[in-house]
């Protein structure tokens, strides 16, 4: 689905986000919501050798995995008028180009709301691209992200702030794989440390 094509007779539309949208959008919205949507995990199992890593030593990202029986917390963004456009071209550099993710459209829940369901657009990272690194154990992957860097930062802030945000938005929700990696990262960071 290409970006033109999403926002054809539109003059609004909810943008979904679960990795780094939820604590660094970097595009104008008109409201942002806390909520789930169905059907899909989140899974560190793409690899960045942009943001968060380089070509010698990618970083693990998060994508959707299609699963009917699990739900992905994060925050959907409103976008209107001008905004749109705008969000949707920075967002198909930021996700698309550099990140080789595919565009769709998803039923999202707003937390506590009694109205029904809105339609959000959502990126996700493909098995047949490239950087896509597939399963691992969380202690593999805590390691990876113990230890990549990339033009955005460190692979850590991104698990951090992306755990940071369950605790604080999410509470009630138990995020077994983030928090098994978030785990397993600090563990290697503690050897690290202790190894200088």
């Amino acid at each position: 689905m290409k970006p033109q094509d999403i926002i054809a007779g539109k003059t609004s539309l909810w943008i979904f986000g679960y990795g780094s949208l939820v604590w660094k959008p970097d595009f104008k919205y008109k409201r942002s919501k806390v909520g789930y949507i169905q059907g899909y995990k989140r899974r560190f199992w793409h690899g960045d050798n942009f943001h968060r890593g380089n070509d010698e030593l990618p970083g693990r990202v998060v994508t959707l995995i299609e699963d009917d029986d699990e739900t992905t917390w994060g925050v959907a963004f409103e976008v209107a008028g001008s905004q749109l456009e705008e969000s949707l071209k920075y967002l198909n550099v930021r996700e698309t180009v550099c990140g080789g993710y595919m565009t769709k459209m998803v039923d999202f829940f707003p937390e506590g709301e009694e109205q029904p369901s809105v339609q959000a657009l959502v990126y996700i990272a493909t098995s047949d691209n490239p950087l896509y690194l597939g399963p691992a154990t969380s202690e593999e992957i805590g390691a990876q992200i113990a230890m990549s860097r990339g033009k955005t930062g460190h692979n850590l802030e991104y698990l951090f702030r992306l755990a940071e945000f369950m605790r604080r938005s999410c509470p009630h929700v138990e995020d077994h794989h983030l928090f098994s990696i978030e785990a397993a990262a600090l563990t290697m960071v503690s050897y690290l440390l202790a190894a200088q």
